[in-house]
């Protein structure tokens, strides 16, 4: 079971809207009941995106559900969850953000090999109508592709 990486949810939106520079590994800080609710991928990383305050990376609108055994101490399911990233790959985030056009984004939400969850996010710049158009393009030939490979 080593090495392996369970993914809990991925990003789909967020390859086809952003062309992506630079990709990251982050911790989050999370409390118990998200957790035990991650484990049921109940999780959305549609609307999130991150921003950089004071040295510290957060992610904001990500939405994790309520667990549904969870008590009167149950977790708020959109609140602001702190990033764990070394101070190079932060710095790196906020050269990256000055420069205009660029954001942060989650592409997707993993446990790892020793079972925390963890956040890859990319620096990325935002695509224009004609590159959503090409990704189109690419995508439907490939498709074409291998259902002619496939006879």
């Amino acid at each position: 079971m080593k090495g392996r990486n369970t993914t809990i949810i991925t990003n789909r939106k967020a390859r086809f809207e952003y062309q992506i520079e630079e990709k990251f590994e982050a911790g989050l800080v999370l409390t118990g009941t998200e957790v035990k609710s991650l484990r049921h991928g109940k999780a959305s990383l549609q609307e999130a995106y991150c921003t950089v305050r004071s040295g510290e990376v957060f992610v904001i609108n990500m939405n994790i559900a309520e667990y549904e055994m969870g008590t009167y101490n149950n977790h708020i399911p959109t609140r602001e969850r702190k990033l764990l990233l070394s101070k190079k790959e932060i710095a790196k985030l906020q050269k990256g953000l000055e420069q205009k056009g660029q954001t942060i984004v989650p592409l997707k939400m993993f446990f790892n090999d020793r079972n925390l969850v963890k956040l890859e996010i990319a620096l990325a710049k935002g695509k224009k109508v004609a590159d959503k158009r090409d990704s189109i393009k690419d995508r439907d030939t490939k498709r074409e592709m291998d259902r002619l490979q496939k006879y």
